[in-house]
């Protein structure tokens, strides 16, 4: 069965930092794309990072803010979230599928997804 489990929101400050998780099971995921996406309240959700074989896509809103890897052995992928501000705001979601390796950040043709993780940066 495939499961993705997120973890690692919380409140923070402006300018403070976050590591997100992503656990997979059923899966090795370092076979296929996981990418990172995250939603505010009548948003849509929209691509934060995404990470396939070595490659690796960020939004221009997190480019040399974030940092997403990957640790093989714990079927894990990781979102480092420094410099945060209050517009990084939202729920979290990690998302995989099995078709298709090219990292994008649209939503459309991942099929798998987490429960999602709050994020809320305010002072």
């Amino acid at each position: 069965q495939v499961q993705l489990v997120e973890s690692g929101g919380g409140l923070v400050q402006p300018g403070e930092s976050l590591r997100l998780s992503c656990v997979a099971s059923g899966f090795t995921l370092d076979n296929y794309r996981i990418g990172w996406f995250r939603q505010t309240p009548g948003k849509e959700r929209e691509g934060v990072s995404c990470i396939s074989g070595s490659s690796i896509w960020y939004a221009e809103s997190v480019k040399g803010r974030f940092d997403i890897s990957r640790d093989n052995a714990k079927n894990t992928v990781y979102l480092q979230m420094s410099s945060l501000k209050p517009d990084d705001t939202a729920v979290y979601y990690c998302a995989t599928d099995f078709f298709n390796t090219l990292c994008t950040g649209v939503p459309s043709g991942y099929d798998y997804w987490g429960q999602g993780t709050q994020v809320t940066v305010s002072s």
